[in-house]
């Protein structure tokens, strides 16, 4: 505790230090844990990471607290991050000498939500690697993060506990590794669907389905930009 009652101030490469070797510690016990490092200032650079903060950092209900884990996941503080269908389980190094556990849920997308997605994309997926990229047609990409369908999980949809003595109903741990899932999501966005619990190969399976029945009503009819016989006969005299 340092003066008047406050924390004592630990600079960043103090806080960084400390989490190195706590890492160094952990790896010597289990060399498959997975920690997030983020490298440099930008928290996730791809269109799955940025859109996943995005969602989080635009809710009132997180609006106050969730900025608090910035520099903790940026100092290397998340130690293991892992996910798995609708769970996310982390070990965040806080003040103590101990890493913090957390542990994240995320309901699952209903199937009403999820075939109301699939129905909207319609043939605007070709591919896996496009989905994966979030290259898409800049609708499209509205269309996954507009609330008003929930591919996104709004906070109601995410419940979550941390070891540490904090009563805050979400502490710097927590948003720690809320943005630590974006991180995740920058470098394999495919997670966002096992988080969610739906198959993402599904969409696009249905979406390339969607695209082939509409071609094949299509065949056979003529197109209104087809130049007909009688007009082609005109033209050239014959």
């Amino acid at each position: 505790m340092g003066y008047y009652g406050f924390p004592e101030y630990i600079s960043v490469a103090e806080k960084r230090e400390k989490a190195t070797k706590a890492l160094a510690k952990l790896k010597k016990k289990d060399p498959a844990i997975e920690p997030v490092i983020i490298e440099g200032r930008t928290l996730a650079k791809n269109w799955w990471g940025k859109a996943w903060n995005k969602n989080l950092e635009s809710y009132a209900d997180y609006d106050n607290r969730i900025g608090r884990g910035k520099s903790y996941v940026r100092n290397h503080a998340v130690l293991n991050l892992k996910i798995s269908k609708g769970k996310v389980e982390a070990l965040v190094q806080g003040s103590g000498s101990r890493p913090y556990e957390v542990a994240i849920r995320i309901d699952a997308l209903s199937g009403e939500k999820w075939e109301q997605v699939a129905a909207l994309c319609n043939h605007r997926i070709d591919s896996l690697e496009q989905l994966i990229e979030g290259k898409f047609p800049q609708d499209l990409e509205v269309l996954f993060t507009e609330k008003k369908y929930g591919l996104f999980p709004a906070p109601k949809e995410i419940h979550f506990g941390c070891s540490c003595p904090d009563s805050a109903s979400m502490c710097k741990h927590v948003a720690a590794v809320l943005y630590g899932i974006g991180a995740r999501l920058d470098v394999n966005p495919m997670l966002f669907f096992e988080l969610r619990a739906l198959d993402g190969q599904e969409l696009v399976r249905k979406s390339m389905e969607q695209k082939l029945a509409s071609m094949m009503k299509n065949v056979g009819k003529k197109s209104r930009r087809e130049i007909s016989e009688k007009d082609i006969a005109n033209i050239f005299g014959l």
